[in-house]
Order: structure tokens, then C-alpha cells, then sequence
């Protein structure tokens, strides 16, 4: 029988791959008070902010503020998505603890979503990767599409295994895969991880698994139980799905912390508080949580 881990560490995806769905305008503040509450939950890892063209993701443009204004723990890694050098260099300035890249398992996806093949995609992260190098600072890589594109459907795990592969060539020291349209089960998600567990080691592998058919829990599971020990997640399940109109999109970090404590594995996370912030973050948006574990505990007297 496969083996659990002991300890799993999570990636706060909120403030960024969150947050960049929302329509209304958000304040550097909220995000700022957003970042700093996830850090005094006990996330470790948080992704602050995007370096992109705001033109592309307005919700996003303030990002340097939001890195210049946080007060930062000494233990929390402050990440930033960074999709070119300019974006890399921006990050570096202001501080960012490391930078993330991404690429994808879909040649149709990556043509609609940064408008050219995947192996260009690579290419243009080479300087990133330099200037990264040169300042000491550690990149992660994102895979879009590894189950399901909205263009292609079905996407071959051969195609996921070689990009991830390409991903660690080039010296990023974490791969995320990424289930970007949710559409993934524990078999096809089994499938996908038995392709790339052969070309990247498993310890290197996160997963990012969006719940936009209510598979994301599920999928999780099969992932720790193939030995994945890195979980990308959402406070509040923020962030939608933008091909699945009113679907879901990320899964919820509380959902995930609510499932690891059933397990007995270790995370480090205060539920209490992360169900907090979850309450916060949806007022100060005024949206719904999307959490079901933060929902049931905020209206629980227990």
C-alpha cells in the first residue's frame, strides 16, 4: 500500500492566483492585510503578487506596492510570478524571497494564453533563470493544462512529463502541475504523475489542483499518496475558473488543512485562524467563501 507522508507543506496561492480573478477593484491594503494574516495562520509559502502587465491582469498592477508595504516574517517565503525578465528584475527589486515561471502541457493553451509554442515559452525564462541565478534568489516552475485543456481536451502525460522535465533543466528547484481546468480524477491524475515521476523525482513535484468539478480533495489524496508533499491551494477558495463560466477554481487552503488534519499529517497551519482570514478576505471582497470547512466553522458554536 502506498505511504502517506508525515509533513506537507502548503502554497498559498490566494493573494495572487486568487485574487487576480476578482472584477472589483482591490486595495494594496486588503492585499497587504491579506498576505500578513496567512503568514500568522502559518503559511509558509505565499505567493504575493504577480509581476505581469497590468494592461493583461489589472488586479495585479500594485503588486510592487504590496511587496514595499508587508511586514514580512523572517520564516515566510514571499513569492511572485514573474513571466519575463522585466517582470523578474521588478520582483528582485522589491524584495520577492523567490520567482515562479510558468509554461504549458498544451501547445493550443499556450498559443491562446501568452501567444507562442511552448517551446518558446521556454526560451524567453533563460534570462529570467540568469538574473534569478546571479541574485541568489530560487525559482519554482508552474505546468498549466496537465489533464485538460479548454482548447485540445485531453492532454497526453508524455507532453506534461517532457515540459516538466525542460522546467527542472532549467534549473527551477520545484515543479507545480497544475490541473488548471479541474477537470482531473484520482485516475487521470495517477496517470499523469506516473508519466512525470519518471522524468522529475517525486520530491521535486507540487500539485495545484483546481476544483471546478468538485475533484480536488479527491485528487489530492491520490497525490499524497503517490508521495507529493507540496500542495498548492486558495484561502477561501478564492479565484474562480475563467473557462468554466461560474465554476469554482482553486481548491480551498482550508478544505486542504481540514483533510491533512484527518490524516495525521503535519502542516503547521492554525485552522482557527486560516478560517479567519478565509471570513476576512470574502467580506472585504463582499463574495462568498468558497471554503466548505471555513463556511461550517465560522456558522459552528462548537
Amino acid at each position: 500500500m502506498d505511504r502517506l507522508p508525515t509533513r506537507v507543506r502548503i502554497v498559498e496561492v490566494g493573494p495572487r492566483d486568487g485574487l487576480q480573478n476578482e472584477q472589483q477593484p482591490i486595495s494594496t491594503e486588503v492585499k497587504v492585510q491579506l498576505i500578513e494574516r496567512l503568514a500568522r495562520a502559518g503559511l509558509r509559502t505565499i505567493e504575493a503578487g504577480s509581476f505581469v502587465n497590468p494592461k493583461w491582469v489589472p488586479q495585479m498592477a500594485g503588486s510592487d506596492e504590496v511587496f514595499r508595504a508587508m511586514k514580512r516574517q523572517d520564516e515566510v517565503s514571499y513569492a511572485a510570478l514573474t513571466p519575463n525578465l522585466k517582470g523578474a528584475e521588478r520582483a528582485l527589486e522589491v524584495g520577492a524571497s523567490e520567482l515562479a515561471i510558468f509554461a504549458a502541457a498544451s501547445e493550443a493553451f499556450s498559443q491562446k494564453n501568452i501567444n507562442c509554442s511552448i517551446d518558446e515559452s521556454l526560451q524567453r525564462f533563460t534570462p529570467v533563470m540568469d538574473v534569478a541565478r546571479k541574485a541568489g534568489v530560487p525559482v519554482r516552475g508552474y505546468v498549466s493544462c496537465v489533464v485538460g485543456c479548454p482548447y485540445e481536451g485531453e492532454v497526453d502525460p508524455s507532453l506534461v512529463a517532457r515540459v516538466s522535465r525542460q522546467l527542472l533543466e532549467l534549473g527551477c528547484y520545484e515543479i507545480s502541475l497544475g490541473d488548471t481546468i479541474g477537470v482531473g480524477t484520482p485516475a487521470s491524475v495517477n496517470v499523469m504523475l506516473d508519466a512525470v515521476a519518471k522524468e522529475v523525482p517525486i520530491d521535486q513535484l507540487a500539485v495545484h489542483l483546481h476544483d471546478t468539478y468538485g475533484q480536488a480533495i479527491a485528487n489530492i489524496y491520490a497525490s499524497l499518496l503517490r508521495g507529493i508533499r507540496v500542495i498548492d491551494s486558495s484561502v477561501a477558495g478564492l479565484g474562480g475558473c475563467p473557462y468554466a463560466k461560474g465554476a469554482s477554481g482553486n481548491v480551498a487552503t482550508e478544505d486542504v488543512v481540514y483533510l491533512l488534519n484527518g490524516l495525521g499529517i503535519e502542516h503547521g497551519i492554525d485552522l482557527t485562524k486560516l478560517v479567519e482570514t478565509g471570513q476576512f478576505i470574502t467580506q472585504a471582497l463582499g463574495r462568498s467563501n468558497g471554503s466548505r470547512v471555513g463556511n461550517a466553522m465560522a456558522g459552528s458554536s462548537v
